[in-house]
């Protein structure tokens, strides 16, 4: 296929742009055009085009403009929400040696499940070797959440050092009551964002679902009414572990009971674990430190409450932070998600595939529908065309109606291959008229002199012979 005749629409570059932001690699977004369009034949452009267009069109800030583009989203960030939190420390030459961000949820987020947080700095970016850190807790459901962001030169003491730092000044203690109340943010439902689709949906399922116990303990049933389904299961895997458990009385005194619990792990191995119990201070402790670790009492714990015959834990075992019923200021803020730059002609080609999508499914459902579908497309198409051929070479731009659309609406001129070198200079049309047409009189001139001349000559030659006629004369008389 010639390289003049390959052209993308408009549709397919939204396509392209679309599934670059999703993820999807360039071969695979030109397979399924093939297979939409039923075959490589079938296409008037080919994968190279593809991945050309994601290079110049998609991809096109450079390396100059990365620090800026960085800069300019954490500014609209701060914009669209005060309390999205962000420093950075320059070298002297300007460029970004350490950058610590965290939005308005991730700090809320912190109130509740800030007890544990890990630092992982394993991944680094690939264009300038930054190590990528991420601050990171666990929700009430036992998923990760993101607490903050952070972007290091190195992995010097220096640089941990100002990091935590501007972690401890990302003050989270503040009052979100008032935040919460200033923006009215309140009684906000659900908003939309992929980090916290998986904590909304595992809420919603907490609420509206119950997981059946497993036991017909009354611990289990104290469990399932308080924490999440997720922690839940946790819980139950604990309870049928139990079942593996043998609990001997080792001594006993003043209230305060030490066992020895053997699970066991395999047909002939036990494994032994001291357990002791506070009958007055109703406490449990196991010698695994499964609650110390994960906040959730293990199954050599509930073995030795089983064999005391308790029916209900104390509150201090049921942790709030795994609660379903606890209504978290955090999930009414949203996260600091940016929106795609996207040209004015973009966005109206979306919103018109998006209404035109509603009306050729209403369309399709008869012949009749759908032939009065067809007859408006071509009156409509009859009307544009008309309108763009009107505006075709007499459009014009002045600075008193110039806005940032018209101004996004303009287009390059077309680029021009040359072959070998280039002229210095290209004469405009004009001066190759004015050289031709001195041209043409130079040679009007010339042509003009060279008749003179022949005349010229002429003459001087007939005079010639008459004088040598007259000489011949006078000599033979």
């Amino acid at each position: 296929m010639l390289k003049q005749h390959r052209e993308l629409s408009m549709s397919i570059r939204r396509m392209i742009e679309n599934n670059e932001e999703a993820g999807i690699r360039p071969s695979k977004t030109y397979q399924s055009f093939v297979a939409a369009a039923g075959g490589h034949r079938e296409l008037n452009f080919i994968e190279k085009d593809v991945r050309n267009y994601i290079t110049r069109e998609v991809r096109n800030v450079s390396e100059q403009e990365d620090a800026k583009e960085f800069g300019k989203y954490l500014l609209r960030m701060k914009e669209k929400n005060p309390n999205f939190f962000f420093e950075l420390q320059l070298e002297e030459d300007q460029s970004i040696k350490l950058a610590f961000w965290a939005d308005a949820r991730s700090r809320a987020a912190f109130e509740y499940f800030g007890d544990v947080i890990s630092f992982d700095t394993t991944y680094n970016t690939n264009r300038y070797n930054l190590v990528c850190g991420s601050f990171v807790g666990v929700n009430h459901h036992g998923q990760s959440t993101l607490l903050g962001c952070s972007l290091m030169k190195n992995e010097e003491i220096e640089s941990f050092k100002w990091l935590f730092q501007s972690w401890s000044k990302d003050s989270f203690d503040r009052n979100w009551n008032d935040f919460l109340l200033n923006f009215g943010l309140a009684d906000n439902k659900w908003l939309s964002g992929s980090r916290e689709q998986a904590e909304r949906e595992s809420d919603a399922a907490d609420f509206h679902t119950l997981i059946p116990c497993a036991t017909k303990s009354c611990i289990e049933a104290q469990f399932q009414d308080a924490y999440t389904h997720a922690k839940f299961r946790e819980v139950q895997a604990q309870f049928r572990g139990k079942a593996n458990c043998i609990t001997r009385l080792k001594n006993s005194a003043l209230g305060y009971s030490v066992y020895d619990v053997g699970e066991q792990v395999s047909s002939s191995i036990f494994n032994k674990f001291v357990v002791t119990y506070d009958s007055v201070a109703a406490e449990v402790k196991c010698q695994c430190l499964l609650f110390e670790s994960r906040g959730i009492l293990c199954r050599h714990a509930l073995s030795v409450l089983s064999f005391e015959q308790i029916s209900q834990v104390s509150p201090r075992y049921i942790l709030e932070r795994w609660s379903k019923k606890v209504k978290r200021r955090h999930t009414h803020i949203k996260s600091s998600h940016d929106e795609p730059l996207m040209e004015p002609r973009s966005k109206r080609f979306d919103q018109l595939v998006f209404r035109s999508q509603n009306i050729c499914e209403f369309a399709s459902e008869s012949k009749e529908l759908t032939a009065i579908l067809h007859r408006a497309y071509d009156n409509v198409m009859a009307e544009m065309e008309s309108l763009k051929a009107k505006r075709k070479g007499t459009s014009s731009l002045s600075h008193e109606d110039a806005n940032l659309e018209s101004v996004n609406e303009l287009q390059s001129p077309p680029r021009i291959r040359t072959r070998g070198r280039p002229k210095n200079r290209l004469g405009s049309k004009l001066e190759k008229q004015i050289a031709n047409a001195t041209k043409k009189k130079k040679t009007k001139v010339l042509s003009e002199v060279k008749v003179l001349f022949f005349k010229f000559v002429a003459i001087e030659f007939i005079f010639l012979v008459n004088s040598l006629g007259n000489v011949c004369v006078l000599y033979f008389r």
